[in-house]
């Protein structure tokens, strides 16, 4: 048997210029799974050379957004959230099947704030307003997209929407899988992969992100 080894890890080459942040892979990985996660599709999508753009539903502050404008520098970034915390059509839906108490406000932020973090604004596209329908007239194909809106409605919307217009090879992360407080969002996923016949693998991130390929 070959022996591994130590101290090398495989890193696709990256089509455009050298990164100056460190790796994801020298940060500690119990906080950045997700993140790593995030990288290594990034890099599978630019060695493929994949079409399509990248999306976020559910912003909030910018701080997992900001690493995908950063991986895909060159694509289209849109940011979808409401950027006044949870829209209470969602939470009626929350609190009539006990997924969750909905109370969190997740207001304190912007879209000039979360454009001030984006290390390519530029590419950025605030669509501010209720999932789905700020997103009713786009016509983009997408290889990676972020659920991250906590409740049942808008992940199985937001499921519901990119998966058709997901490109083949593509990504779609939800987080909040193993999130005991917003119990919706497990659930939208079971609904959406036992309908859809979609597989998934869950990251051992805080809160649990799936990954769903195509």
């Amino acid at each position: 048997m070959r022996k591994r080894k130590k101290g090398k890890v495989f890193q696709t080459p990256i089509p455009y210029k050298k990164r100056e942040r460190k790796s994801i892979y020298e940060l500690p990985y119990e906080q950045e799974a997700r993140t790593a996660a995030l990288e290594r599709a990034a890099r599978e999508i630019y060695d493929k050379k994949l079409p399509g753009n990248t999306a976020e539903v559910g912003v909030y502050r910018g701080s997992f957004a900001q690493h995908i404008n950063w991986w895909f520098f060159d694509k289209k970034l849109y940011l979808a959230d409401t950027f006044e915390g949870f829209d209470q059509k969602d939470v009626l839906v929350e609190k009539k099947f006990h997924y969750s108490a909905g109370t969190q406000e997740w207001n304190d932020t912007s879209a000039e704030y979360v454009l001030s973090r984006m290390p390519n604004p530029q590419n950025c596209v605030i669509r501010k307003g209720w999932f789905p329908k700020v997103m009713e007239d786009v016509t983009d194909l997408f290889c990676f997209v972020s659920l991250d809106t906590d409740l049942y409605e808008p992940i199985y919307a937001g499921l519901t929407w990119f998966y058709p217009r997901l490109v083949r090879g593509g990504y779609i992360f939800v987080h909040d899988c193993c999130n005991a407080e917003y119990k919706g969002a497990r659930q939208a996923l079971l609904d959406f992969s036992q309908k859809h016949q979609v597989g998934y693998v869950i990251l051992p991130d805080e809160h649990g992100t799936a990954v769903i390929t195509k």
